[in-house]
């Protein structure tokens, strides 16, 4: 049994990127396109939408993301993400906020130029902006502490650019792509561990909300994960996957289902081969943790669910 692509997408769109996902709601859904070529398709369509509606849209490919590691994934999409943009959009809006001028004129975005539009000292407007900055995202304890302190001086790199604090923010990025050599360059920023598998997920919460908080519809993350069905080494440098890495792929995909109470303007969309519910060795029935949460018991008997966490799709033209 399957449903038209576009079906499902209307439905995405109209119940999903307009109404839930932009209200705050999160979602995890499961694609499974009959025909492996057209994977592509369908995620492009995903994106087209995602970006039409205002969302950030984050594509991974278990080809080249270990996305059975949690913090793998994560600094995959860290690096997909225009952090600078978005620090520039807060401090922006904060600023206008509380009732100073900005100028449009993204060179002049600096402290001491925005100091002098409003007529105020620059010590006094630094304090203020502080201030801001301290109420707005310090005290946003649904965001992890290191996040939150990483924001602030994304934010306040944007008002000091080319001085020491745009180092920092440098190492800041890289800490947030997993790129970062040594923990001790961010010693001044008070943050003292990498990311890593421990605090990943929470990193990943806390990004979802900023991105809301920025102004962003919501995030939109595809992820195919069709390289876990594939029982022959690749050639080429993309990744394999045994079937104990595959179970944690699984166990991965499974928290971010359980944890969609906690997430915030997200919908997840995982792109599946049709070898997902068929192989028994490879597939999601060697997971039951995951697949009792996505299988559709009770349904039609002749056409899925557009609605249902878990569906097949026709074409994708």
């Amino acid at each position: 049994m399957s449903i038209d692509f576009q079906e499902w997408l209307d439905i995405i769109i109209t119940e999903y990127l307009q109404e839930f996902i932009s209200k705050g709601g999160a979602a995890v859904k499961f694609l499974i396109p009959m025909h492996d070529q057209q994977h592509h398709r369908c995620w492009q369509k995903i994106r087209d939408a995602a970006q039409k509606e205002g969302c950030l849209f984050v594509l991974l490919d278990s080809a080249t993301t270990k996305t059975h590691m949690i913090d793998k994934l994560f600094h995959e999409v860290a690096r997909q993400v225009n952090w600078e943009d978005c620090a520039y959009k807060f401090v922006k809006n904060l600023i206008k906020e509380n009732g100073y001028e900005v100028s449009e004129n993204r060179s002049e975005f600096n402290l001491q130029t925005l100091a002098i539009i409003n007529e105020v000292k620059e010590i006094f407007f630094r304090r203020d902006i502080n201030r801001w900055l301290q109420n707005r995202i310090y005290k946003d304890f649904k965001m992890s502490q290191e996040f939150r302190i990483a924001m602030i001086h994304l934010c306040l790199g944007e008002l000091e650019p080319q001085t020491a604090k745009s180092f920092l923010c440098l190492s800041i990025k890289d800490w947030l792509k997993g790129d970062l050599k040594t923990i001790s360059s961010l010693k001044e920023a008070q943050i003292f561990q990498k990311v890593g598998r421990h605090n990943s997920r929470h990193m990943f919460l806390s990004l979802a909300r900023w991105l809301n908080i920025v102004g962003i519809n919501g995030l939109v993350l595809c992820m195919d994960i069709s390289r876990y069905m594939e029982t022959i080494k690749p050639t080429d440098s993309t990744f394999y996957y045994t079937i104990p890495a595959v179970l944690d792929g699984y166990e991965v995909l499974r928290q971010f289902i359980d944890e969609s109470d906690s997430l915030e303007n997200c919908l997840i969309t995982v792109i599946v081969p049709p070898g997902f519910v068929k192989d028994e060795k490879r597939g999601v029935a060697r997971y039951p943790a995951l697949k009792m949460r996505i299988w559709d018991e009770v349904h039609d008997i002749d056409r899925d669910n557009p609605f249902a966490p878990l569906v097949s799709v026709s074409s994708c033209s």
